[in-house]
């Protein structure tokens, strides 16, 4: 075992690779098609972070996007 490495770091990044998703996981979740959400993501409106070629998603930028949906729809 390596100096410095723990089960803590590890399941640090677990969670950390767990609050983020794909951009299919995205359209699964949220009933969106792959074209909308890359859209989406290069107007700015779902940040997004790039790990290597792969674009990922915050699961809490998702929830907030849509939940901000649902407060505009409640306002019309």
């Amino acid at each position: 075992m390596r100096a410095g490495r723990s089960g803590a770091a590890l399941s640090n990044k677990d969670d950390c690779m767990a609050a983020l998703i794909t951009i299919k996981n995205f359209c699964d979740e949220y009933g969106i098609s792959r074209s909308t959400a890359y859209r989406l993501r290069d107007r700015g409106e779902v940040p997004h972070v790039k790990i290597g070629r792969a674009t990922r998603i915050r699961r809490e930028v998702a929830e907030r996007w849509y939940q901000s949906l649902a407060d505009s729809a409640a306002n019309d």
